[in-house]
Formats: C-alpha cells, sequence, structure tokens
C-alpha cells in the first residue's frame, strides 16, 4: 500500500510495494507537493480512505468481518509487480546515492569524454561528409 508522510517543505514522500522474484520491496520517493504524480497519489489515498469504512458490513453499529473470505482477501491481496529492469534502475539508483557520485556521473557525462557528446560528433562529422560526397557528386553530373 502506498503512503505519504507530508514536510514542511512542500514535498511529499511517496511509499510504494511492489512483489519482486518473491519478495516485497519498498520504493520511496521524495516529489514536490504541487507535482501531478503527487496530486494524483492524494487523489488515490483519499479514495481508498473513503471507500475502506464503507465496504465492511455493521450490524447494530458494530463492524464485524465476514469470516473465511475477509481473511483469504487480506492473504491474497495482488501487490503491484517489479520487472527486472525496474529493479536494477531502483539498485543503480540506490547505488549513486550510497556512493555518493550522482554529481560525478553528471560532470563526466555532460564532458568532453562522454557517450552523449561522442554521439553527436561522430553525426556531425557523418553529416559533413554526406555532404561533401554529394557536393562532387553534383559537380560531376552533366547538365
Amino acid at each position: 500500500k502506498p503512503q505519504e508522510k507530508p514536510k514542511d517543505s512542500g514535498k511529499v514522500t511517496i511509499t510504494k510495494t511492489f512483489d519482486f522474484a518473491g519478495e516485497e520491496i519498498k520504493v520511496t520517493k521524495e516529489v514536490d507537493s504541487n507535482s501531478k504524480e503527487a496530486k494524483s497519489f492524494l487523489k488515490q489515498q483519499e479514495k481508498l480512505q473513503s471507500a475502506a469504512p464503507a465496504s465492511l458490513p455493521t450490524v447494530s453499529g458494530v463492524k464485524r468481518p465476514s469470516g473465511m473470505s475477509s481473511l483469504l482477501g487480506k492473504i491474497g491481496a495482488k501487490k503491484q509487480k517489479m520487472s527486472t529492469l525496474e529493479k536494477s534502475k531502483l539498485d543503480w539508483e540506490n547505488f549513486k546515492e550510497e556512493e555518493g557520485i550522482v554529481e560525478e556521473l553528471a560532470i563526466h557525462n555532460r564532458g568532453k569524454d562522454g557517450y552523449i557528446e561522442r554521439k553527436a560528433f561522430l553525426e556531425r562529422v557523418d553529416h559533413r561528409q554526406f555532404e561533401i560526397e554529394r557536393d562532387i557528386r553534383l559537380s560531376r553530373m552533366k547538365p
């Protein structure tokens, strides 16, 4: 079940529970309270809170569970499943935070040796080479 912990700084902490390879994984994310994700999370929490009391049957003001079916319902409640790719991404993000290498990686990827910079450079070189070859072909053609 997702949980909410509002803070003074206008942030909302969202905790979600996933099922991954038979284990229960809790993912905690802190988002701005004005964000789309936070608003949808708060609406979902309101729906869950308003639906929970109405779903239990009452007899003369006393709530009574419906026996075996309610017990099985609690045990068999399905959790969202997490894929291997999502779990790997979560583990990588946690590793970066624990080691304190988030800024170092950002600086390295932005620099001259970064993958994106190298790909952009190779694309520019390829495009320039294509234009040179095209100009040569067009100059050889007879009008």
